[in-house]
């Protein structure tokens, strides 16, 4: 037997298995759907001229269970972290805070599927991003983060 076709027949049949799993009718949101969430509440700050990185974060996360992010940060620029996720009624949240965990945000919103957190830092550093989900009617929630800086 050729391996090619072993591997082909394996890859298919692993497909279909976690096919089945995922159930009929299943409709879960995706880290593209939650990232257009945070896309949009950045466009205030772009008309303000911000500049939006293409490198973003994304995940899903149970209620209740913060992650980390650990990101580099330079004195003499401004940042916002957008988040945000497809998940209707769901409250989520991004706090920044410094190397030696104390809270260094300037600013901080939250507003339906859509949260933010500006901060322009006080020296050259690795900082971190909070992000959670604070509530959910999902078991776990999809979310995404981008930032955008000047």
């Amino acid at each position: 037997m050729k391996r090619g076709f072993f591997v082909k027949r394996t890859f298919l049949a692993t497909f279909a298995a976690l096919s089945l799993l995922s159930g009929p009718g299943t409709a879960r949101g995706t880290i593209d759907d939650a990232l257009s969430f945070a896309l949009e509440a950045a466009q205030g700050a772009v008309k303000e001229g911000f500049t939006v990185r293409e490198e973003y974060w994304g995940g899903d996360l149970p209620s209740g269970q913060p992650k980390p992010i650990a990101h580099q940060l330079f004195k003499g620029n401004e940042y916002w972290f957008w988040m945000g996720t497809d998940c209707k009624g769901a409250k989520i949240s991004v706090h920044v805070y410094d190397s030696a965990g104390k809270l260094a945000e300037d600013e901080f919103w939250q507003k339906g599927q859509k949260a933010a957190a500006k901060i322009r830092p006080k020296r050259t550093g690795t900082y971190y991003l909070l992000v959670e989900i604070e509530k959910s009617p999902d078991e776990r929630t999809v979310w995404s983060l981008a930032y955008g800086f000047r």
